[in-house]
């Protein structure tokens, strides 16, 4: 059985139109235009148990929106939702117990007060026996190699540093399913590579099942294997991200680097279409079935080549092919 199920899950939100001025302010007393936002309609998918699963789509497409109705923040305005055998918006303790949420603009943890005071409150609040506890705290905090700033306060730590304690403080009693928005958003190169090298871990050592949603194609790149696309509160593509790439990304790049002695545009514009130039660095595009043809054909030529690399086409403009292909 799948362990997340959304069959026809929509969300729409009321709003009322308001006037510039006075005077329409005390009309808008008596009489208001009401309006209507469609955030999230009727979308489906399943998730299995242990899967790491990318939801992705530019601002405003619904993604928050249903992480939130999946973890019963919202509810949801039609359709049908299950997680772990429970409907989320009906706040069952029992549910709220192997459940995560972090979102990477929002904070759990105590500003003025070391994140180690915050880890006793959730504690306290999960129900935590002491032994289990401290083992868990033990296990998150080495592999996040953070024991030294538990007794640091909170607004004093890094936003990498921060984000690491988050991630303990949402793993403390060992979720079986995590929802992460935004987890890298604002953090440095190095940051998001050890979040996602513990994202990655943790996921294959615990069986964890994590929605992961992220505007760095990186974490895409690195974590998930499957992708769902949404745009327009309506899913576009739900499947592999290999099969997503050989869908939508019909070339390859080839990347040339020369020797000092460099070339010439006329020189290599017949092997395929230039997307750089330099005399001492190209990058072509070409059909992805004649990708090794090409590279044997700049090899055999008289060309001072110095490197060759045939790479996939970057995972967002696969995305935002996509989307502009949709709209």
């Amino acid at each position: 059985m799948p362990i997340i199920e959304v069959k026809n899950l929509s969300k729409t939100y009321e709003y009322y139109k308001k006037e510039p001025g006075f005077i329409q302010s005390l009309k808008g007393l008596f009489r208001r235009e009401k309006l209507y936002a469609q955030a999230v309609s009727e979308i489906n998918f399943s998730i299995e148990e242990g899967e790491l699963v990318g939801f992705l789509g530019p601002n405003g497409a619904g993604k928050t929106t249903t992480l939130k109705m999946l973890s019963g923040i919202l509810h949801p305005s039609g359709g049908e939702a299950r997680v772990l055998g429970y409907v989320p918006w009906k706040r069952q303790a029992a549910y709220q117990k192997q459940f995560a949420l972090i979102m990477g603009q929002k904070n759990q943890l105590w500003w003025d007060l070391p994140a180690m005071e915050s880890f006793i409150l959730n504690k306290e609040i999960y129900e935590i026996p002491d032994a289990e506890f401290g083992k868990n705290l033990d296990e998150l905090v080495d592999l996040l190699g953070v024991r030294e700033i538990l007794s640091v306060p909170v607004r004093k730590l890094s936003l990498g540093q921060r984000m690491k304690c988050e991630l303990i403080a949402a793993l403390l009693h060992k979720p079986r399913v995590l929802f992460l928005d935004e987890p890298t958003i604002g953090l440095d190169v190095v940051a998001q590579k050890n979040i996602r090298d513990f994202i990655k871990r943790y996921n294959r050592e615990k069986k964890t099942t994590i929605i992961l949603t992220s505007h760095y194609m990186e974490d895409i790149k690195e974590l998930c294997e499957r992708v769902i696309i949404i745009d327009h509160s309506r899913i576009l593509y739900d499947g592999k991200l290999a099969e997503l790439i050989n869908k939508y990304a019909a070339h390859k790049q080839l990347t040339v680097t020369f020797n000092d002695h460099g070339v010439s545009r006329e020189q290599v514009e017949r092997f395929g279409e230039l997307a750089e130039f330099s005399p001492y660095k190209i990058v072509i595009r070409v059909e992805r079935s004649k990708a090794k043809d090409a590279a044997a054909a700049i090899l055999a030529s008289e060309l001072p080549v110095d490197d060759i690399l045939i790479d996939e086409v970057e995972i967002d403009e696969v995305v935002r092919r996509i989307f502009k292909n949709t709209r």
